[in-house]
């Protein structure tokens, strides 16, 4: 079985900016990894908004998706236990709905790693002791 990659709203968004920082980096990072990418229709939702603000940019997120770059595969109504859980459990960070629901991923989907540039995802944990193997750079 290949490995998963699951895709956070900060990669996404990077990939299609030139401007952003993390823009070489996570172009490497989707040049390595096989497609397609899993996410949920809450990072969708972030990143087309963060993306709203560059020419072109939701629309070039949509294109991922028509692609088959990335597919959306979680369904929140059906996890809506598991994700309330996780943002009690992390209320504190606090923990958005999109992370939340890129955690549950990450335990549906136990061989998955998750690409993000988010450093909270060093202090969330899957079936509840869990390190998330992550994707990301070194952020201070």
């Amino acid at each position: 079985m290949r490995p998963i990659a699951i895709a956070d709203t900060g990669p996404l968004v990077a990939l299609l900016t030139r401007a952003d920082a993390w823009h070489s980096w996570t172009k490497r990072q989707f040049e390595a990894i096989a497609a397609p990418l899993f996410t949920c229709e809450s990072v969708i939702t972030e990143a087309a908004f963060l993306l709203s603000r560059t020419a072109g940019g939701a629309r070039s997120l949509l294109g991922l998706l028509d692609r088959g770059v990335i597919e959306v595969r979680f369904s929140l109504q059906a996890e809506l236990e598991s994700i309330e859980r996780l943002m009690r459990r992390y209320a504190s960070v606090p923990m958005s709905l999109a992370d939340a629901c890129l955690v549950r991923m990450s335990e549906l989907y136990s061989a998955s790693t998750v690409l993000t540039l988010d450093s909270d995802f060093s202090i969330y944990r899957r079936n509840g002791r869990q390190v998330i193997p992550l994707s990301a750079p070194r952020i201070n």
